[in-house]
């Protein structure tokens, strides 16, 4: 798949958390995508931070959490993709990852960091206790 091409996988809408992943590894994309929609919870991917701003502006309503590379190719980084979610999402969890990053950038309030490699089990647990959280919100509104 280019570097600037999405994709995403969508089971009928609101019957599944939803997270955006955004990582230039297709490997580790793929991986993460599989390991997400197995425990249930509905991804879309982008390989670029223009790919995920894209997907933002048209679905970004429907995207629960971010997981987002800090380092991607291109002019958009992780930093800029979490900030545009929050503006969309303004109270939703973002997980940021990097084998390296420039720490110095402010990162949006609430978003944890996870440093590569990391383990796969341990984005799992983080993604299943922010998807009951979100399920949780999302019955106590209902």
């Amino acid at each position: 798949m280019p570097a600037s091409q999405s994709q995403s996988r969508m089971p009928p809408t609101g019957s599944k958390p939803c997270v955006l992943i955004v990582e230039d590894s297709y490997m580790l994309l793929e991986l993460l995508v599989t390991l997400c929609e197995q425990h249930g919870v509905e991804t879309l991917s982008a390989s670029s931070g223009e790919a995920a701003l894209t997907l933002l502006r048209e679905q970004g309503s429907r995207v629960d959490w971010l997981l987002t590379d800090i380092r991607l190719p291109g002019l958009v980084d992780g930093w800029s993709v979490a900030e545009a979610y929050r503006q969309i999402q303004p109270h939703r969890p973002v997980i940021y990852s990097s084998t390296t990053a420039n720490l110095k950038h402010p990162a949006v309030p609430g978003s944890i960091f996870v440093t590569k490699p990391f383990v796969i089990a341990d984005i799992l647990r983080l993604a299943r206790m922010m998807a009951n959280e979100i399920e949780a919100s999302r019955q106590l509104c209902a």
